[in-house]
């Protein structure tokens, strides 16, 4: 019964967080650095990246400077959002996928490493690794 009563997230403010904890991840930056570079502690940047704590605008405006991204940055394909362009099911599906692929920690590394390899080649073989590989699993 105590469950019940328990307010759940917004879902645009659990949206926000996870887009803060991604941008924050792809520059390789901790919570702790955040919250010290915006005078907060690590705790709250943890409950601004799970959205049980609303993000203000000013605060968010700082976030942004401090991460190097425009203010839209946290709310592109957010839920709920109608920009006023009606893009296909799976252009929305696809960004879903790759927000998500990026915020998971194999994402992320992935991606560093990719970023890493210099040899034109050597990145089209991984990718050809990594499409045998998918297609292995699926049989």
């Amino acid at each position: 019964m105590e469950k019940e009563n328990k307010k759940k997230p917004n879902p645009t403010d659990v949206y926000v967080g996870g887009r803060i904890r991604l941008r924050r991840n792809m520059l390789g930056m901790s919570q702790e650095k955040l919250g010290e570079s915006l005078g907060i502690t690590f705790q709250q940047i943890q409950k601004y990246e799970k959205g049980t704590n609303r993000v203000g605008a000013s605060r968010l405006q700082a976030i942004a400077s401090i991460l190097s991204v425009p203010v839209a940055f946290f709310f592109e394909d957010a839920p709920g959002a109608d920009g006023g362009e009606h893009k296909g099911l799976a252009e929305d599906s696809s960004t879903s996928f790759v927000v998500d692929f990026l915020s998971s920690a194999e994402g992320l590394q992935l991606n560093r490493a990719f970023a890493r390899i210099s040899n034109p080649k050597v990145r089209r073989k991984v990718i050809e690794l990594a499409k045998v590989l998918a297609d292995d699993e699926e049989q």
